[in-house]
């Protein structure tokens, strides 16, 4: 494999880098300095964050787009602030690597007190036990490669973030070369394979009305191109769910829509909930995919495929792959069907008119953005009514829309930005993000400023959290005031604009995809209790819970 055995820490470099990892993203400390150097010695180029959860949300949507991850920081005050973020990227099956130095192994004294400690040495690799993975310490030359390759093979495999902790006197360390293959060889067992295919292709053979309910494991395991080719050969409709949106090209004759239960569209929710055929691709079931419960989704008329479970109808198949089952459907054997009358699902094409001197609203301002959103352009959605009326965005490529949509975390959305542009230097981020979860990490954008990124910041400023004030209102949605348009002026470029009315908007928006040269922030003034029509409904359902 080599000459000379490479140092552990030139090791596990050159591994992330046969994932086609270019980028880490991070915040320095001294456990793990020299893993640094290493880093600027390599082809891999460093990302400095000022945040380390901010250095999380920047990997994961860095993930989401090229496969795999990875952030790096130092022990516990970088990897504890981090767990949120990695959290986020376990629930949502976002595969990023955290890497964290640690205290020397010849440190681990009795009752050592080294700055960073918790209770123990073992406490910040036993926290991320529970939201990763697969997790390693490397503190043994014999076994050090075989703990890397196992980690990363396991969040290649599963789509889930792993943790690798690298003790700074380790770095350095050469390791015992060995073989072992890595990534791949999970294979399905070829019986059951036919068996779940064969029912299925009955199942959907024998109805008059499937449609495909495609989620986000899609985008994870690279699918799109699978499920493509599925509902052109067989002409079979597809929705989305909130997570898996933008799946497939939403300009494609074939799509109808998001399915979200109450929460969307009524003639797509219609449509789903009477069909006889529901074919559920890599879809997870959570309660804001489905419309906080409201969706009515029956089994007997159910196929449900993920990477862990194969269930068609009451019948569930273990050892069949995700891919070898969506392959299997794309048999000759199943029937292609007549070209469907979806007309009802096309959008309104009567182009948006303007009227200049009326304040804005969040329903007609998302009806307004939809007239700008190109190729070009990927969409990156905090929650709130950032998600909710991005949701009825039609983004035109695949991939192109990115949100914490079951997890849910605010202050996602800027940091994303950075990783969603390292991974695709070639296009340009859409930030969409509140003025609660702004002030949480914004001023990621001066991360923004030393990469000479360029993307579009549009801030919702309903002075508060507004998502919250329509379940339960108090003082305590109240956040302090900032002037969101003067932060050109802060990191010294940039352009800012403030807008209340559609006009405003219309000028600001024009002049921002006009300035590629910077970042643009548009700060959008909304009132207090303003809302899209799914936050509306979605806060009907959820108000008697609180």
């Amino acid at each position: 494999m080599y000459n000379t055995p490479p140092t552990i820490g030139e090791y596990l470099l050159r591994k992330l880098e046969s994932y086609d990892i270019e980028h880490i993203f991070g915040v320095p400390g001294d456990y793990v300095l020299r893993f640094y150097d290493l880093i600027e010695q390599s082809s891999i180029q460093h990302i400095g964050m000022t945040r380390e959860d901010a250095a999380g949300y920047a990997a994961d949507a860095y993930a989401r787009i090229k496969g795999m991850g990875a952030a790096c920081v130092t022990y516990c005050v970088g990897g504890l602030s981090m767990v949120n973020a990695v959290a986020g990227a376990y629930a949502e099956k976002s595969p990023i690597v955290v890497i964290s130095g640690a205290p020397g192994i010849r440190e681990h004294g009795k009752d050592a007190l080294l700055h960073h400690k918790v209770r123990d040495f073992h406490t910040q690799q036993r926290i991320y036990d529970e939201i990763t993975v697969a997790t390693a310490l490397l503190d043994e030359p014999f076994t050090a490669f075989n703990e890397i390759d196992r980690v990363l093979d396991a969040v290649y495999r599963y789509k889930r973030p792993g943790y690798i902790e690298l003790p700074r006197d380790m770095v350095d360390v050469r390791g015992t070369l060995y073989q072992r293959p890595t990534t791949g060889g999970h294979l399905s067992d070829p019986e059951t394979l036919d068996v779940a295919v064969e029912e299925a292709i009955d199942f959907i053979n024998h109805s008059k009305r499937p449609v495909i309910l495609a989620g986000v494991e899609l985008h994870r395991f690279g699918y799109q191109h699978k499920l493509l080719t599925l509902i052109e050969e067989k002409r079979i409709p597809v929705v989305a769910t909130l997570l898996g949106k933008s799946v497939v090209q939403e300009s494609h004759p074939l799509y109808l829509g998001i399915y979200e239960g109450a929460m969307g569209r009524q003639e797509v929710r219609q449509f789903v909930e009477e069909s006889d055929c529901v074919i559920i691709l890599g879809a997870f079931m959570t309660d804001v995919n489905l419309g906080i419960y409201t969706a009515n989704l029956d089994r007997s008329r159910s196929i449900y495929a993920t990477s862990e479970k194969i269930t068609v109808r009451y019948h569930n198949y273990e050892e069949v792959m995700f891919d070898d089952f969506i392959d299997g459907l794309n048999s000759p054997k199943l029937r292609r069907r007549r070209k469907p009358n979806l007309g009802w699902a096309l959008p309104d094409t009567a182009p948006f008119k303007v009227e200049s001197d009326k304040p804005l609203t969040t329903c007609r301002l998302f009806q307004h953005l939809n007239e700008f959103i190109n190729d070009e352009l990927t969409v990156i959605a905090d929650v709130g009514d950032s998600l909710f009326g991005a949701a009825e965005l039609r983004i035109h490529q695949h991939t192109n829309f990115i949100s914490p949509a079951y997890y849910t975390t605010m202050g996602f959305a800027v940091p994303a930005s950075v990783g969603a542009q390292m991974s695709m230097p070639d296009t340009r981020c859409l930030v969409i993000v509140g003025d609660g979860a702004f002030q949480m990490t914004g001023t990621e954008l001066s991360t923004t400023v030393r990469y000479g990124l360029n993307p579009i910041v549009l801030v919702l400023n309903n002075h508060g959290y507004g998502t919250e004030r329509h379940l339960l209102d108090g003082s305590f949605n109240d956040i302090g005031s900032w002037n969101y348009s003067c932060m050109p002026t802060l990191f010294g470029t940039g352009r800012g604009y403030y807008v209340r009315t559609e006009g405003e908007f219309d000028e600001a928006i024009r002049a921002a995809l006009a300035e590629t040269q910077h970042f643009t922030l548009i700060e959008a003034e909304l009132e207090k209790l303003d809302t899209s029509p799914a936050l509306a409904r979605l806060a009907e359902r959820m108000s008697g819970k609180i």
